[in-house]
This record gives structure tokens, C-alpha cells and sequence, in this order.
């Protein structure tokens, strides 16, 4: 990738327009935030004005604001007070407020009064300005003589400056903001009508729908299609710019031809993604699915602009934002002559995206089985913080669970000391997940931050950084108050590791050594070592750090006495298991058959299954037992499993399943040396590529070390 130097430092040529990006979307994530906590109030006039208005379900004047009393004096109602006042202060208040708490709320408030009194049209726009930017004024003021008022003068100051400043900024905004706000909003609307009458509207899609993905669309609809959109439902009873952005149908349509004709977790999830996305109205659900394919962008333009042709063939329409974008909010806010425009809309949006998907996964040889995690944390970077609904759903490995701001909490605080990776029994996910971690951090250059593993029970609030898996969480948290909690559910190669990472270079004031690999990594000559981005640590350091994190002895470096770990009669080439419970039997059973362990430590994997998932990443699921079958554990042995067309474990892809049984701590050096193989991405090709359990023994032979 092209570079540009500039006073020694080098960053990507890109860099400009990523900054650009990041500005617009904290942009429109300022102007939601204005936006969002008041649309139950947008709600409220939208149901009044459907109900009380000359044409509405039960016209009464005195809160439709028609006809006149008996003095001949006519009705005001509800209607337009509630756009022209109420809408706007609240907007301006909120606006106000984020930037400098109720004192900027209260001065933000009473500045936009100015230009709602200054023009004839709902001052959305122009509260969306009087109201940050006054308390901005405010706060900046207060900081000039902060520190600096006599006692008992305080109340006298704070009051007067702010009552000068708020009626010296509403004066500003009605003879300044108001007019250039109302030759704003005409210019829009003339840009509106000029698309309208030309047929051309259904070309913003280009626009909308790329700019949702990239988590641009706050700025679009909060700052120009609810403002624009509520004025023009004012004048005409309805608008179609409030189902620009919101019609449900091309996220649902992309959703749905992952559902029939994807693969793996995407294919899994797609379903309850789509629920959650058509009825919750949470739309960003269906991001990581397009991110994941850049082309299915394609099929979202497609079907928003069917939409939007649709909806202006039928004049149909809503009478307020719907928020959110569920199919519920959507007929809730629609008017009386738009239910079947609505309906058509919603559903050619959603066939034509079906299709255009449809056609862009069966022609691609990958399906959609890539890694959807990934693209979830794409997502969320692009976004700049978690989701916990695609977190959920989708199976991302999450971020800084901390109180926070999660990733970014993560690189505040003193220098990194002590990370631990934390599980139920701290065993087997935690011992592998340290393994992999150790080694990026150790990669990073800093060999003196400890990593190593230990049950949620034993944790104490001395750690800097926690690592756990995301069900685990809630259980982690309340016993180290102290540290940032990060969560993952892919313990082999989630992307929160390379966050940890650079959170460690942050906070320890490091950067990675010149020429890549540290130099105290005695084993970078190792051909069987990947590049320190994909190989885990080798045994004995793992064994020695997760060990001492357990309690328990560390392992020798020519590992476990006896006989060998893992035999050519305990690898299945072909597995018959459909689910991942028929996987943990078929692993189990040859444990079992090996004489490794009793009927009983196979129920205690299907045990810790249904605690917390084993699967690990890269394809691979380790299941084992818990804590409490270790008497069940014979001798220490492996198994592997091979599911060549890959295996749906719990909505993750797999192709290999290993059983671990380790007697008394052994099992700390087993998973050490498995993590080394399986975080090899070279290793990893030439076990998937293996036809003989000969081929596999092989690979997996330093096991026996």
C-alpha cells in the first residue's frame, strides 16, 4: 500500500480519507444523539396529528387545531405547537446539554427561541445549531472566569451570564441563523421537489445505502431528512423522506439470500438477524453481512431505489420518522392512504435485494463463509464502538466490556503488568486463548508483561487487563473492578487480541522492535513457527505461565511421560457428527475407547458445552471436561475429528474437533503445543489439506514432544 512520509512518520496514503470519514460519522453520531432521545416525542405528534387532525382517524378541533370556538375564535390544538415549539427546544436542550451539561441545555434552549420566532417553518435545523452552539459559547465563557468570582458571587455570575448570553444568542439567531436556515431549508427543498418531479429520487439510494454501511447515514437523515421530511409533513400530511433511510427491505433481502444460499455462520445467523432487523428495527445488523461482501452493496442500492420508485408511484409516505427502522414503527407512522404503497415498497425493496444477492453469492465461490467475526469488528471499528446486537447474533468476539467506552478505555490507565485470560475452570479455553495471546504480546516486543490464565473464582482485583469469554463476562467483571474486561469467543485468532496489543504499546509507552520479531525470541528460526501475527508460543512457556496461573506445576519441556499423547487410531479422517453434541460423542468415544477416560468425563464435556462454547477459531473446537471430571481422566490423550464439508458448532464453522483429556496439569502443555499448530495459517492449509490420518499424525506429532 502506497505511503506518505511526512516529518519522519509514516502513514497510509488512505489515512486522509479515513479522518474525513471518522469526522462525519462522530458528526451524525452528534447530530443522532440529538435526534434519537426525542423521537418519542416525534411519536407523540405523529399519533396526535393522525388522530385529531380535519383529516385524520377522529377529527376533533380543539387538539387538531381546526374550526373555531363559540366566540369564533379558532382552535390552536396540539398540532402545530407541538412542531413549531416543542420539537425544536427539545432538540436544541439535548443539543445543548451533550455539549455542556443542563446549564448548556437551559442557555441552548432559550437562544433557539430566536429562530423558531424568526421564520414560518418547524426550526429543526436551526436548533440543531442555536443549541450546541450556545452552550459551546456558555462553557467557554464560564472557563474565563473560573476560579476567579468571589465567594458568595457565584449564583449572581452563573445566573446573569447566562440569562445575557441566551437572549444575546437569540437575538443572533433570529436576525442571522433564522433567515440563512430558512434559505437553506428552501434550496432543500427545491433539490427535493427538482428529484420528485423528475423521477430521480430513487438515485439517492446510491448514496443512503453505502453511507448506512459505513455509518454515515446519521448525517444524511438526521441533519437533512428529518428536518426536510417533517416540514413537508407539515404542509402535506405525509413525507417520503422518512422511508429514504429507513424501509427495512434491502437489509432484509440481503439477510434472507444469506439465509438460503449462504454458508457456515453466516448462514446460521442470518436468520435471527433478519427478525431482529425487519421487527427490532436495528438495521446495523445486517452491516457485517455486506462487509464481509463488498458487492452485496450492490443489492442494497438495488432494492432501496425500488423502494423509493415504489413509494413515489403510489404518493405514499409517512407522518413522522420512524425510529427505529422496524416494519412496526414503519405502518405505526404511515398514513391512511399509504398502507398498501408502504406494504408494496417495503416488499419489492426486499425482493430485489433478495435477487441481487442472491445472484452475487451463487456466482461467488465463497458463499459467505468467511469469517463474519471479522467483519463484525470491521464494522464496530468503523463504527467507533461495540454492538452488542451484532455481538450477540452474529458472534463477534466483542470489545472492552469495560464501563466505558470499551476499546478506548482499554489503552487508559499505567503501564500493563499482568493480563490474565480468565474461564470457568481455567483450563482448557483460557490455557489455549493465553497461549495465542502471549505470543502477540511477546511479539510485540514487551516479554515482560505476564499472560497467563485462571478461573473466574480465583481472579483478584489485581490484573490490568482481563480477557474472557463473552458469556462469561458478568460473572468476571464484579471481581476485578479495576481492570478493563475484554471478551471474545474466538480464542484462536480474535481481532480483540491485536487490540490488547495496542493497548499495551500505548499504556507501556513501546513500539514493536525494528526488523518485526523481538530479539528474545529464541525461536524465530523455528521452521515450524508461522509469523508472530499467526503462531502461538511454544510449549514450555506456555505450560509454565498458565500452570502458575492455575496453581499447578508447570509442565516439563519434553512434556507428559508415558505413552504418547495422540495415535493414528484416534484420528477420524471422515466424522459422521451433524451437530457439535454428535461431535463432543464421537471425540469423547475415543477417549473412552482408548481407555483415556470413564463415560462419565464425556458427560462432563457436553457439560462445559453448555456452559461456555470450545470453539476456538480457525476452524477448530477443542471440547473437554470440566473442572470437576478430573477424576475422570485416566491418562492424559487426544483425539481428532476431521469434518472435511465442515460442521455447524452452534452457528461457528469447524472442520476439526479435538478431545483433550489432560491428567493432573498436562493437558496446560497439550493445549500449548495445539495452539502453536492450529495458529500456524500454513500448518492449519496443510492439515485441511491431508488425506491420510498418517498425514495428520505428522503435523500434530510435537503433541508427543
Amino acid at each position: 500500500m502506497a505511503t506518505a512520509t511526512t516529518s519522519g512518520t509514516t502513514a497510509p496514503a488512505g489515512g486522509r480519507s479515513t479522518a474525513a470519514r471518522a469526522h462525519v460519522q462522530r458528526f451524525g453520531t452528534f447530530l443522532s444523539g440529538m435526534i434519537m432521545p426525542n423521537i418519542g416525542a416525534f411519536i407523540a405528534w405523529g399519533l396526535i396529528t393522525a388522530f385529531f387532525i380535519e383529516a385524520g382517524f377522529t377529527p376533533f378541533g380543539p387538539l387538531g387545531g381546526f374550526g373555531e370556538n363559540a366566540e369564533g375564535e379558532p382552535y390552536t390544538g396540539l398540532v402545530g405547537p407541538m412542531i413549531t415549539y416543542l420539537l425544536p427546544l427539545l432538540i436544541a436542550y439535548t443539543g445543548g446539554r451533550m455539549v455542556y451539561d443542563v446549564r448548556g441545555g437551559v442557555v441552548g434552549a432559550i437562544a433557539t427561541m430566536g429562530v423558531i420566532v424568526g421564520t414560518d417553518i418547524p426550526m429543526f435545523i436551526g436548533a440543531m445549531l442555536m443549541g450546541p452552539l450556545t452552550a459551546w459559547v456558555m462553557k467557554k465563557l464560564d472557563s474565563l472566569w473560573d476560579g476567579k468570582i468571589k465567594p458568595g458571587f457565584e449564583m449572581l455570575v452563573n445566573n446573569f451570564s447566562a440569562g445575557i448570553l441566551a437572549a444575546v444568542m437569540a437575538i443572533f439567531g433570529f436576525f442571522l441563523v433564522g433567515p440563512a436556515v430558512l434559505a437553506f431549508s428552501n434550496a432543500a427543498a427545491a433539490a427535493v421537489d427538482f428529484l420528485v418531479t423528475r423521477g430521480l429520487l430513487p438515485l439517492t439510494s446510491i448514496l443512503i445505502e453505502p453511507a448506512k454501511v459505513l455509518f454515515l447515514n446519521n448525517a444524511i437523515n438526521h441533519g437533512i431528512l428529518t428536518p426536510l421530511g417533517t416540514a413537508q409533513a407539515l404542509e402535506q400530511g405525509k413525507s417520503v423522506l422518512f422511508l429514504l433511510e429507513a424501509n427495512p427491505g434491502p437489509g432484509l433481502g440481503i439477510l434472507l439470500a444469506y439465509t438460503v444460499f449462504g454458508r457456515g455462520a453466516a448462514r446460521a445467523s442470518a436468520p435471527g438477524a433478519a427478525l431482529i432487523h425487519f421487527v427490532g428495527g436495528i438495521h446495523e445488523i445486517y452491516f457485517p453481512y455486506v462487509l464481509m461482501k463488498p458487492a452485496l452493496i450492490l443489492a442494497a442500492i438495488a432494492g432501496g431505489m425500488t423502494g423509493i420508485f415504489t413509494l413515489t408511484i403510489f404518493d405514499a409516505g409517512l407522518r413522522a420518522p420512524a425510529a427505529p427502522g422496524s416494519i412496526i414503527a414503519v405502518f405505526a407512522q404511515a398514513t391512511t392512504d399509504s398502507y398498501v404503497g408502504v406494504a408494496i415498497a417495503v416488499t419489492a425493496a426486499t425482493a430485489v435485494s433478495f435477487f441481487v444477492a442472491s445472484i452475487i453469492l451463487k456466482a461467488s465461490k465463497d458463499k459467505g463463509e468467511g469469517d463474519l467475526t471479522e467483519a463484525t469488528s470491521r464494522m464496530e471499528t468503523m463504527k467507533g464502538k461495540k454492538s452488542s446486537v451484532a455481538s450477540a447474533v452474529v458472534g463477534t468476539s466483542g470489545g472492552a466490556d469495560t464501563a466505558g467506552d470499551g476499546p478506548r478505555e482499554l489503552a487508559e490507565g499505567g503501564p500493563v503488568q499482568h493480563i490474565v485470560f480468565a474461564c470457568d475452570a481455567g483450563m482448557g479455553s483460557s490455557a489455549m486463548g493465553a497461549s495465542v495471546l502471549r505470543n502477540k504480546v511477546k511479539a510485540a516486543g514487551f516479554s515482560d508483561v505476564k499472560v497467563t490464565n485462571a478461573a473466574i473464582a480465583n481472579l483478584t482485583d489485581d490484573f490490568d487487563i482481563v480477557v474472557t469469554h463473552q458469556d462469561l463476562a458478568t460473572r468476571a467483571r464484579p471481581k476485578v473492578p479495576s481492570a478493563a474486561v475484554v471478551t471474545v469467543d474466538n480464542f484462536m485468532g480474535s481481532p480483540r487480541y491485536d487490540e490488547i496489543v495496542e493497548a499495551v504499546q500505548q499504556r507501556n509507552g513501546a513500539t514493536v522492535p525494528a526488523g518485526g520479531a523481538p530479539a528474545q525470541d529464541a525461536a524465530a528460526g523455528d521452521p515450524d513457527r508461522g509469523t508472530a501475527q499467526d503462531t502461538a508460543t511454544t510449549g514450555t512457556a506456555a505450560a509454565t505461565g498458565a500452570a502458575a496461573a492455575t496453581g499447578g506445576p508447570a509442565a516439563e519441556p519434553d512434556g507428559p511421560a508415558g505413552d504418547a499423547i495422540l495415535t493414528r487410531d484416534r484420528i477420524v479422517m471422515e466424522g459422521g457428527a451433524q451437530n457439535a453434541a454428535q461431535a463432543i460423542d464421537e471425540a469423547g468415544g475415543l477417549l473412552v475407547a482408548a481407555g483415556a477416560v470413564t463415560d462419565e468425563y464425556v458427560t462432563s464435556m457436553h457439560e462445559r458445552e453448555e456452559s461456555v462454547s470450545t470453539f476456538m477459531g480457525n476452524g477448530l473446537a477443542i471440547p473437554h471436561g470440566t473442572n470437576q471430571a478430573k477424576d475422570s481422566i485416566r491418562s492424559s490423550a487426544l483425539s481428532v475429528v476431521k469434518y472435511p464439508e465442515g460442521l455447524d458448532w452452534n452457528g461457528k464453522p469447524v472442520t476439526w474437533v479435538i478431545g483433550i483429556a489432560g491428567k493432573d496439569n498436562e493437558h496446560l502443555a497439550i493445549l500449548s503445543r495445539v495452539a502453536k499448530i492450529f495458529g500456524n495459517k500454513e500448518k492449519v492449509r496443510q492439515l485441511d489439506e491431508a488425506g491420510t490420518a498418517d498425514e495428520v499424525l505428522e503435523l500434530l506429532g510435537k503433541v508427543n514432544d
